[in-house]
């Protein structure tokens, strides 16, 4: 197999959210010989847009963040699902990339990323076929969970037939919860059943996710049972890799996971991988509110000055205004999250006519009253005070929150820098 470049990928001018592409030939990163300009109207909306400075801002403060509990980072990739940022964490410092399915692992290495840890259970002929023929790159390393007798017998049977070896993490998990080993002796018959397959399954570490908790005591309790237990099984002498992986940690959680798996480190015979997804753009909404909650309780975070910023918003113009207190957006469901409030209007730009300079767009005041009030698949009902200063053709900026479900809706995304110039396309591969 040969790992096909991403970065040479020529941008689709079918796509939604592009400017003009003459021909076919362009490639993603070179968009930047096109000169769009997102304020000259040379991109047509809606289009979902990422600023640089705020991304580098993101990849530095998380990088920063974990050194100091002397963890590593693999961050959840199908946040963006985009193997070009996926370069960028990486570039940054990442250990690895976080997925979820053999799809999603399949795209990233064709990107060049070189060690994947899938947070999910490998199920399926065709799935751990998809990996074991990833797993006849010798530079590719990859990692997949466990929670059931069954699960790890089909693995070891499979990957014992076509002769390569996986490497699994056990997963623990909570009652009421998503996946993972309930109890002590679901965990024991699951590492029994590792034991038998010596040739084709290496026990290479726990993980577990504890977003499906609410509570930060309960959250400390689930945790401190993983660093008990990947203690002792690092001890008796049980992991096939050294050091062993011991792994959690969603968007809201890491702070707390950080503190009690950095107990676990000590003598060098075990790695803490933290799994922070949307930290790359960040938000207005859910992973706001959780940083807040982090700055409030942990004191490295405080002490590293401005925290995560906001790196995605979604452009669209306003085309109608039918009423005085009421304009029409022209974006809706197929372009941006809503399963966790709705965009928030955040800029707005009147595009220049004349052709004389355009300006710099204006910042929307939380106390104007501007406020998405219902969305269609392709309108956005935006509530206005009477005499507004909007006119049908401005330009509204709208922030997100839950990135995940906004970039999905995406083929090609653009990055901007401070002067709203597309100095790249970013291709997504949902």
């Amino acid at each position: 197999m040969k790992v096909t470049n991403y970065q040479g990928r020529t941008i689709d001018p079918n796509s939604k959210g592009l400017g003009n592409v003459p021909g076919s030939s362009i490639q993603l990163t070179d968009a930047g010989r096109l000169e769009w300009n997102l304020l000259d109207e040379d991109v047509s909306l809606p289009a979902a847009v990422l600023y640089a400075d705020r991304i580098e801002h993101n990849l530095k403060w998380m990088q920063d963040f974990v050194a100091e509990y002397g963890a590593r980072l693999a961050p959840h990739g199908k946040t963006t699902m985009a193997p070009q940022l996926f370069r960028r964490q990486i570039d940054a410092g990442a250990w690895g990339i976080t997925l979820a399915t053999a799809h999603q692992t399949r795209a990233a290495w064709h990107g060049g990323v070189s060690r994947v840890l899938m947070a999910n259970q490998l199920v399926g002929r065709r799935n751990m076929m998809m990996v074991a023929e990833l797993l006849s790159d010798p530079d590719f390393e990859f990692f997949c969970l466990v929670d059931s007798v069954d699960g790890v017998e089909q693995l070891g049977q499979f990957f014992g037939s076509v002769r390569k070896q996986l490497n699994v993490l056990l997963e623990l998990g909570v009652p009421g919860g998503r996946t993972g080993v309930r109890d002590a002796a679901q965990r024991d018959a699951v590492l029994a059943a590792v034991e038998r397959y010596p040739d084709s399954l290496r026990l290479a570490g726990v993980e577990v996710y504890e977003g499906v908790l609410k509570e930060e005591n309960e959250v400390r309790a689930f945790l401190r049972e993983a660093v008990n237990l990947a203690t002792q099984l690092a001890d008796a002498g049980r992991f096939a890799r050294s050091p062993a992986i011991l792994t959690g940690a969603g968007s809201a959680w890491y702070d707390v996971v950080a503190e009690e798996f950095s107990k676990a480190t000590v003598g060098g015979h075990i790695e803490v991988v933290l799994r922070p997804g949307c930290y790359l753009t960040h938000d207005v909404g859910i992973y706001k509110k959780a940083q807040s909650e982090i700055f409030a309780r942990n004191p490295v975070a405080r002490k590293m000055g401005q925290g995560l910023l906001p790196a995605l918003q979604l452009w669209a113009y306003v085309q109608s205004i039918p009423e005085p207190d009421r304009a029409i957006v022209g974006f809706g469901k197929r372009d941006a999250a809503f399963d966790a409030g709705y965009p928030e209007p955040a800029r707005h730009f009147r595009p220049s006519r004349d052709g004389s300079d355009h300006g710099t767009p204006r910042d929307i005041a939380p106390n104007e009253g501007w406020e998405i009030f219902g969305m269609m698949d392709q309108h956005a009902y935006l509530r206005i005070p009477p005499g507004a200063d909007l006119k049908v053709g401005d330009m509204i900026a709208f922030d997100i929150s839950h990135p995940c479900l906004t970039f999905d809706k995406w083929r090609e995304v653009l990055i901007v820098d401070a002067s709203y110039r597309v100095t790249e396309v970013v291709e997504t591969f949902f």
